[in-house]
């Protein structure tokens, strides 16, 4: 019988931030995997835990390891994938072990629970409705300014992990691109010095800029911009159009919804438009009359 790969989360700070359902898949597991083990060690010891570690996963040796991973779960073993912290393949290895049990039917279980993503985006003040996330800005200037250019024009929320090394140099890239564009820099999640900077780029890369030195793992958040505002109703086009539609066999109501799909102008906005401004009603050589829609 084929085992089953189980995706936990784990906690990207407090170690309160768990399941109980992470804790028994954590402990029920015949081996643990994941990048970095150190801290996951350290999660482990504080609940009681003494499931074994398989060979770390990390970029290098992903691809190799998968292989010996899978044969085990085809001899029926239990495997708990976790991140150095946080939910697993979110900027972090996985994706080809999990691509390739999906491919075999081996059985993948997510885990659900922490994630810096996720906490960053909720307690932001940006609008939550629709994001993007962006993984990790590249470290050179010249792809980075093209991704930040991109993330400013997804029109929604874009999400990105950010060294605390680069986050100033990125918040002053940002200024430069668009400085009143909403912005906000998540710091050290869930842990002591947790902190939320919120403002306009401008003023962010202003505030960080003044403290020198920014420590702890980062979040960048980029809000949409400003919607533009619809162009302005021009009556005359409104008009024209109407006729012509009219004039070329439509009736009144299809014209009028022609009209308003075509000019961008809502259809009770082109009845009034085509009524109080003395446009013709009925088009040469038809009778009837425009009816309310």
């Amino acid at each position: 019988m084929l085992g089953t790969l189980y995706v936990v989360s784990t906690p990207i700070g407090n170690l309160e931030d768990i399941t109980l359902r992470a804790l028994r898949v954590l402990r029920e597991a015949d081996l643990i995997v994941g990048e970095d083990t150190r801290r996951t060690r350290g999660l482990l010891a504080h609940y009681g835990i003494g499931t074994p570690f398989a060979p770390s996963l990390y970029e290098g040796v992903e691809r190799e390891r998968t292989e010996g991973l899978l044969r085990l779960l085809r001899e029926g073993k239990r495997i708990a994938l976790v991140s150095d912290a946080g939910t697993p393949l979110l900027s972090d290895p996985g994706y080809p072990l999990v691509r390739a049990c999906a491919a075999e039917g081996i059985p993948v279980v997510p885990i659900p629970g922490a994630s810096a993503l996720l906490a960053a985006l909720v307690a932001s003040g940006l609008p939550t409705d629709r994001f993007l996330f962006g993984g990790y800005l590249p470290r050179q200037p010249g792809p980075r300014r093209r991704a930040l250019e991109e993330l400013l024009g997804v029109g929604c929320t874009a999400v990105v992990y950010e060294s605390p090394r680069r986050v100033r140099a990125t918040l002053e890239e940002l200024a430069n691109l668009d400085p009143n564009r909403p912005v906000v820099v998540a710091r050290e999640l869930t842990k002591v010095h947790e902190e939320f900077v919120r403002g306009t780029a401008a003023e962010v890369a202003a505030a960080l800029a003044a403290r020198g030195e920014v420590r702890g793992e980062v979040a960048l958040l980029v809000g949409p911009g400003e919607a533009p505002p619809p162009p302005p109703t021009d009556p005359e086009a409104v008009r024209v159009r109407y006729a012509e539609l009219l004039a070329a066999g439509n009736p009144p109501r299809e014209a009028l919804r022609k009209t308003a799909v075509e000019t961008g102008v809502s259809r009770r906005e082109v009845y009034r438009i085509v009524h109080a401004e003395g446009a013709p009603t009925e088009a040469p050589g038809l009778t009837g009359r425009i009816r309310s829609a």
